[in-house]
Parts: C-alpha cells; sequence; structure tokens
C-alpha cells in the first residue's frame, strides 16, 4: 500500500509574536548584568485584535492534527505492512507444512499398503503352513493308529507263538517217540512212503485250519448282522410303542369326541320329540277345529255357494256367517212386532256380535288354513 509523503511543516512560516522591550522595575539591591540578562529574556507580546491572534492559530492546530493523524495512518499503514509479510510468511510455511505432511501421508499410506500386503502374505502363508500342520498331524494320526494296530497284531503274534512254542513244547514228547518208533522200524517205511502216508494228513489238516478260520469269520460276520439286527428290532419296537402310545391318545380323543357326539344327537332327539309333541297338539287342534267348521258347514248349508265337498274352508265360514245373519233377520223380523226399541237394540248387539264372531272365527280359520 502506496503512501503519500506527508508535507514538513516549516517552523519558519508561522507568525512570530513581536514583543516590545520594556524596563521592569526592578530593585536597587539587583545586579546589573543580572538586570540586564533577565530583560533581554522576558518579551510582552504586543496587544491585537482577538480575530488575528486566533486564525493563525486553528491553522496550526488542524495542520497539527492531520500531522498527526497522517503519522498514525502511516504507522497503521507500516504494522499492517508488516502482519501482512508475516502472514505471508506462515503462510508459506504453513503450505511448506502441508506439502510435507501430504509428502509424509503419501508415505504413510504407501507403508500401510506395504504393511497389508505383508500381512496377507503372512496370512496365505500361515494359512498354507497350517494346512501342512494338519496334513501331518493328520497323518501322523494315522500313522500312530497304524503303528497301534501293528503293535496289537505284534501282541497278538507273540502270544501265538508263546501258544505254539508251548503246544510244540507240550507235542515234542510225541515227536520223540515217533520218532524213536520210526528208528524201530523196518527200512521200508523210512523215506518216500513215509513221506507218502504223512503228506496228506498234513495237507488235510490244513485245510480243515483254513476251513475252520473261514467259519469263524462267517461266525463272527454273522454276529454283527445279528447284532443290527437286534439294534434294528429294539428301535422298531421303541418305533412301534411310541405309535401305540399316539394311537391310543387319538383313539380316546375320538372316543370323547364321539361321547359329546352321543349326548348331543341324544338332546337334539329330546328337542325333537318335544318339537313333533308340540306339532301334533296343534295339528289336533287344526283337527279338532276343522271338524268343528265342517260340522257347521253342514248344518248351515245354503244350496247358492255349491256342494259342500268343493268349498273351501273360508267359503263355508262365509256360508255359515251368511247362514246366521240370515236367522238373525228372520228373528230380527219376528221381533219387531213387539217393540220397535227393543228390536232395534237387540238387533244392533245381535249384528255387533255377529260380526265380531264372525271375524274373530274367520281370522283362526284363515291361520289355521294356512298353518
Amino acid at each position: 500500500m502506496a503512501t503519500s509523503p506527508l508535507p514538513v511543516l516549516d517552523g519558519d512560516t508561522c507568525p512570530k509574536l513581536q514583543m516590545e522591550k520594556r524596563v521592569k522595575n526592578v530593585f536597587v539591591t539587583q545586579l546589573e548584568d543580572t538586570r540586564d540578562r533577565k530583560k533581554e529574556m522576558f518579551y510582552i507580546p504586543a496587544m491585537e485584535t482577538p480575530s488575528k491572534l486566533l486564525m493563525p492559530g486553528l491553522k496550526t492546530l488542524k495542520k497539527t492534527l492531520i500531522s498527526r493523524k497522517q503519522a498514525e495512518l502511516h504507522d497503521v499503514e507500516v504494522l499492517l505492512a508488516l502482519k501482512t509479510q508475516d502472514f505471508r510468511s506462515c503462510m508459506e510455511a504453513l503450505a511448506h507444512r502441508r506439502s510435507e505432511l501430504e509428502i509424509k501421508q503419501q508415505q504413510a499410506k504407501e507403508k500401510e499398503l506395504k504393511f497389508e500386503r505383508f500381512v496377507a502374505e503372512n496370512e496365505v502363508k500361515r494359512r498354507k503352513v497350517l494346512k501342512q500342520c494338519q496334513a501331518t498331524l493328520e497323518q501322523n494320526i494315522l500313522k500312530q493308529r497304524e503303528l497301534e494296530d501293528l503293535t496289537e497284531q505284534l501282541k497278538k503274534l507273540e502270544a501265538r507263538r508263546q501258544v505254539l512254542k508251548q503246544r510244540t513244547e507240550k507235542y515234542k514228547i510225541y515227536e520223540d517217540y515217533l520218532m524213536k518208533t520210526l528208528d524201530h522200524l523196518p527200512s521200508i517205511y523210512h523215506h518216500s512212503s513215509y513221506e507218502s502216508l504223512v503228506t496228506p494228513i498234513i495237507r488235510r489238516h490244513e485245510t480243515l485250519s483254513i476251513t475252520h478260520q473261514e467259519l469263524l469269520q462267517r461266525l463272527r460276520h454273522v454276529e454283527v448282522e445279528v447284532e443290527k439286527g437286534q439294534r434294528q428290532l429294539q428301535s422298531m419296537k421303541q418305533q412301534h410303542s411310541i405309535k401305540k402310545l399316539m394311537s391310543n391318545k387319538e383313539l380316546s380323543e375320538l372316543q370323547s369326541e364321539l361321547e359329546s357326539l352321543k349326548e348331543k344327537n341324544k338332546q337334539a332327539e329330546v328337542n325333537l320329540l318335544m318339537k313333533q309333541d308340540i306339532s301334533r297338539d296343534k295339528v289336533e287342534e287344526v283337527g279338532k277345529l276343522l271338524m268343528a267348521v265342517n260340522n257347521l258347514a253342514q248344518q248351515c248349508y245354503l244350496p247358492e255357494f255349491g256342494p259342500l265337498e268343493s268349498m273351501s274352508v273360508l267359503t263355508m265360514m262365509d256360508m255359515v256367517k251368511e247362514f246366521i245373519l240370515d236367522k238373525a233377520d228372520t228373528e230380527r223380523r219376528a221381533r219387531r212386532l213387539e217393540s220397535c226399541s227393543t228390536t232395534a237394540l237387540t238387533d244392533k248387539r245381535w249384528r255387533e256380535s255377529l260380526k265380531s264372531i264372525g271375524s274373530k272365527t274367520q281370522i283362526k280359520s284363515s291361520s289355521k288354513v294356512s298353518k
């Protein structure tokens, strides 16, 4: 930031106040040289107007204030330039440090990648070594089993050898006896004839021993099969018992359901019988009512309604009603001679009763016929 040079204030340009030399009152006791020195140093300003005195003072005050502000501004600009320089140096240092950190980070990433590769290679090697160790361990286990089997076979063979040795020692006396007997035999039985007689016996013994071993192996095989069959039979028995228990449980549940269904059927039969008794009673009542209607129709038959056999129940009721109305009308005409008032009253009551009876009988007959 460029700064403009500040104007230099010249002290000579400012107006000076001219002071007149005046003689002061001097004491007699003072020396002359001191008196003259004091006279030279002391000045009294000349009397001027106030406006002339204030104008140059204000101008000098403004100029001093401007010069001070410019000086302060210059100091601030210098500080700002220093701070800017410090900031730039700090930024350069930070950029340099950032580049160093990036380089270090890149190196750390490369080291991390190398370490991961190293770990992966070590893991692969470890797995290979583990597989090899597992394979060698399995082989060692197999070899150990084979060694144990061979040791067991060696023990069996050693025991067999001991048994055979004991048996040979046991039968050694018989061999000695036979050899002595052979020595006492004639020379005919010594060589070929002896071998020809003994060889078939030895071969027969060998075949019999081989057959014996085969039979023993077959017996063991059969025993193993029998054990398997017994195990299967035992498992089948257990399954059969389980199935039997399950079937018994289902059977008991079905029996309980059957008993409940029987109870429900009995209750339904009782309800049905009760309903049938009620319906029978209703049928009997309807039959009685129909018989009463038929009897009334026979007693109150009118030819204009047609034959009685082809009439319906409602027609019969209408016919009975008409018959009763006719009878009431005739009775009313017969009694009219006695008194009009009495006849009218009785006729009215009679008609009302007949109407009520006819309506009731018609309603009952229609409801029962519909049922």
